[in-house]
């Protein structure tokens, strides 16, 4: 079974979570929904939430730090986020988004720490804090779905 978990704060991250589950013919679940899912099912788990100051949300996080060690053991993960684009923002979050990085690359490590054989984290655009997303991003997050499975 392949897998999408999402978190989303302005309906953004869902959009591409759906998205990618279009791409991937997978599952689309809603971190609250989570924790009563069977990960020994999973082929892939693919797990994404907007970035919040360089992080993944808590709930996301607090999913992950639950997940016992070894859980994804011979699983295939990824993670992604929705994030703003650097080239339209100032000197100053420019250089905190170099330093903090994005919450998909974080979701990737965090998963691979858990025993998981890492695929791809991947960082989808949003053009203001609530949005929209930028142009062209749900078609490249289904193609990005399409290229992990």
């Amino acid at each position: 079974m392949k897998t999408i978990i999402y978190d989303s704060a302005f309906e953004n991250t869902e959009k591409i979570a759906k998205a990618i589950g279009e791409g991937a013919d997978a599952k689309v679940i809603h971190i609250k929904d989570a924790q009563s899912l069977d990960i020994k099912t999973m082929e892939l788990l693919i797990v994404g939430s907007p970035t919040l100051g360089g992080r993944p949300s808590k709930p996301v996080q607090d999913f992950l730090n639950a997940l016992p060690a070894d859980a994804l053991k011979g699983k295939r993960v990824a993670g992604f986020d929705t994030r703003f684009e650097e080239s339209a923002q100032g000197f100053g979050l420019k250089l905190i988004l170099k330093t903090f990085k994005y919450a998909g690359e974080k979701i990737l490590k965090s998963l691979e720490s858990k025993g998981g054989q890492a695929v791809s984290a991947e960082g989808f655009y949003v053009t203001g804090k609530e949005g929209p997303l930028k142009e062209g991003e749900i078609e490249r997050a289904k193609e990005w779905g399409r290229s992990l499975v």
